[in-house]
């Protein structure tokens, strides 16, 4: 597996035609003079997020290495063309080099994503006008930094990386272009990040590599407590709009779900591996297995959008449509306490085995 690297952009499978992407703004900055202690739910947050901020350089044992020819040692029916005909056929060699691609892939969108969601929680601090909203909002803004520099480091043992997948590209797009500071939230903090703890979560759960667990796991400590952001926001202001202000926030939010859902497609992936890529896709849609997979995706969505109110006849219609409508009754909270949980268990876990390690040199040192 590739060492860590320190020319990022060398990873990239296709060569970067532009280093950087601008996304035109047009909003006001907002000035809040009433610095109340603002509302309980949102202040417990900020507590949360000012105490657990982290080092990703220290949490994270980076020492670890990824497996050979599994590199998050991730079960194989998770990759998408495992029950296809063409991947059957392949060497254990090809195979391997597809799933260290998939994986790269998988990852690529999550921390280009964790680079989106940077942005957005600055354009939060800077246009929403709650002061409490304000302060949550910094803490977030870290995060998404320390997000951002774990799977970069990640990605750098995997020795390959990919660009932005174009329906995430256009859902950041559309989320940082609109005014509207709400939009920011829904598009963000609801549909990308909750879309991503879905994906995190099964990464986290199947992976049996140490290193690849850690990272996702402490990636969704943070981003449970983002999602509880803008369920709190949204769900506080929502009530105050006019019916037809939430029918286009309901249009908004099936469109971006339609685009999310098909971010998994990692038609890239297929590309760049040389294989038939329309098939690829088409199997994705026909397995059984990965359509239960993509539904899943959206178990931590839905009852969100329930919750701030976007429950009118479009939305229901199209998550039915999907087949994820039965994920509205979902508990979000105890997903929440459970991230929490597993991220600590983990610490846990890595201070019991440095202690032995310490207790078992100081051992050897006495009896010498």
């Amino acid at each position: 597996m590739a060492k860590a690297v320190t020319d990022f952009a060398s990873l990239y499978v296709d060569a970067l035609k532009d280093s950087t992407w601008t996304v035109p703004q047009n909003y006001d900055a907002c000035f809040n003079w009433m610095y109340d202690t603002g509302r309980a739910g949102m202040m417990g947050l900020y507590q949360k997020g000012k105490e657990f901020q982290w080092d990703a350089t220290t949490r994270i044992d980076w020492t670890q290495e990824l497996d050979e020819e599994n590199p998050q040692q991730l079960p194989e029916e998770m990759l998408p063309i495992a029950g296809m005909e063409l991947y059957g056929k392949m060497s254990a060699m090809e195979k391997a080099h597809v799933r260290r691609h998939f994986q790269a892939w998988q990852l690529s969108q999550f921390m280009q994503g964790e680079q989106g969601a940077l942005i957005c929680a600055a354009k939060i601090v800077t246009q929403v006008p709650d002061i409490d909203s304000k302060f949550y909002a910094s803490t977030q803004v870290i995060d998404e930094a320390r997000h951002v520099e774990s799977y970069r480091m990640l990605l750098a043992k995997f020795g390959v990386a990919y660009e932005m997948t174009p329906p995430l590209k256009e859902l950041i797009d559309q989320t940082l272009r609109d005014s509207r500071w709400d939009m920011t939230y829904l598009g963000m903090q609801v549909v990308i990040e909750g879309l991503a703890l879905a994906a995190f979560q099964t990464n986290r759960d199947y992976a049996q590599n140490p290193l690849a667990q850690q990272v996702n796991a402490y990636v969704m400590q943070d981003e449970s407590r983002h999602v509880a952001f803008g369920r709190l926001a949204l769900r506080d202001y929502y009530p105050q709009l006019t019916q037809k202000e939430r029918d286009e926030r309901e249009e908004f939010l099936i469109e971006a779900c339609y685009l999310m859902r098909d971010r998994f497609e990692a038609r890239e992936v297929w590309a760049a591996l040389g294989l038939p890529v329309q098939e690829c896709v088409d199997h994705q849609y026909s397995s059984p297995l990965m359509q239960t997979f993509r539904n899943g995706l959206f178990m931590r969505i839905v009852p969100i959008v329930k919750d701030i109110g976007l429950w009118g006849d479009k939305v229901r219609k199209g998550y039915a449509e999907m087949g994820v409508l039965d994920y509205a009754d979902t508990d979000v909270e105890a997903l929440q306490k459970n991230d929490d949980s597993i991220a600590r268990e983990l610490d846990a876990r890595r201070a019991h085995v440095h202690s032995t390690i310490q207790a078992g040199v100081q051992a050897g040192l006495a009896a010498s």
